[in-house]
């Protein structure tokens, strides 16, 4: 999926409410090579354009277009069972049918589509079809966001099929999945993505509005601690891990029973089962999180590093800043990997 598309070496940022990360990506043969890296906090959201400059002034990155992506309730995504209908007439055809799935006025959205190959759950004479509409108004407010700060927008995607895009670049994780219905979910700090994929093809999406914001305020609340000193503590538990998985397991119960309602419904709808859960996010590194979403979900759950398809230019940024923040970098490095369309 995308809006605008340019061609070239790419810079994906990530517009997060708590951080902006950005990867830039060079396609290199056949080969992703990521030659530039960055990450700033953003405190308030009156302060993302300081922030966005704050983290350009600090990097070197070799271009100035970039892909952002967009999230939020004012992103409607739908699967829809459609007949099969050639390509050429798609654009026309959904504009008559979004009426019916859109509930805002079409005149105030930008509309795309896309066809899904081999999708389960489809009649002879049917297609399924992913659509999704954006208020024409947030994504002119990314593009002005961007633009103000001196860069060139290539595509404004979507977060959930960014980390589609990232895990169909390939590496160990993408190899073990091959064949399966697999499930990525990424855990932010104010909403979690979840991504039912086959291969790099979404089947499903849905944002779950519970994150790292909840487990952080379940630790200031049991120490007795500010909010701030309770985020240190959950990003370097030290000695306290114990005490820290205790009182984070409550949110992530609650994360983990609305992931769950999500696999029950794209169960039911396409009568095919998610196999394993690929977790990703800042709030991904949350003791305890892999074990209790293993126990809710009843299937295969870990996490995974959203830069092992990516080769690593050597020199050009820190390495061990970009790697242990790696799992938060699953959006970026997605939207980088739109390098070529």
């Amino acid at each position: 999926m995308g809006f605008l598309r340019r061609r070239g070496t790419l810079v994906g940022l990530d517009l997060g409410s708590e951080s902006i990360k950005a990867v830039e990506v060079l396609k290199d043969g056949d080969r992703m090579k990521v030659v530039g890296f960055g990450k700033v906090d953003v405190p308030s959201p009156e302060a993302r354009a300081d922030a966005l400059a704050d983290l350009l002034r600090h990097c070197s990155f070799k271009t100035k277009r970039v892909a952002t992506s967009v999230s939020g309730r004012s992103v409607i995504v739908r699967f829809l069972n459609m007949v099969d209908i050639p390509d050429e007439n798609l654009k026309t055809a959904i504009r008559f049918e979004a009426d019916r799935y859109i509930p805002f006025d079409l005149n105030e959205v930008v509309l795309d589509c896309h066809r899904i190959e081999d999708a389960p759950g489809v009649a002879a004479n049917e297609m399924k079809l992913l659509l999704v509409a954006v208020k024409r108004d947030v994504v002119d407010g990314q593009l002005k966001l961007v633009q103000d700060a001196g860069l060139v927008p290539h595509v404004v995607d979507v977060d959930a099929f960014a980390l589609s895009n990232v895990f169909a670049i390939g590496g160990p994780t993408y190899e073990m999945a091959a064949g399966k219905v697999v499930a990525l979910v990424d855990v932010g700090a104010s909403k979690t993505v979840v991504n039912i994929v086959r291969g790099g093809e979404s089947y499903f999406t849905r944002e779950v509005y519970v994150g790292g914001n909840e487990m952080t305020a379940a630790i200031a609340k049991r120490f007795g601690i500010e909010t701030f000193e309770g985020e240190q503590l959950k990003r370097a538990p030290g000695s306290r891990e114990a005490e820290i998985a205790e009182a984070v397991l409550p949110s992530l119960e609650d994360l983990g029973n609305e992931i769950q309602l999500s696999f029950d419904y794209y169960e039911n709808q396409a009568d095919s089962k998610v196999e394993e859960v690929f977790v990703s996010g800042g709030g991904s590194k949350a003791p305890g999180l892999e074990e209790t979403f293993e126990r809710i979900f009843e299937r295969r759950t870990m996490a995974w590093n959203p830069l092992e398809g990516f080769e690593l230019d050597q020199g050009s940024f820190d390495h061990e800043a970009m790697l242990e923040c790696a799992p938060a970098l699953a959006v970026a490095a997605g939207l980088a990997a739109r390098v070529n369309g």
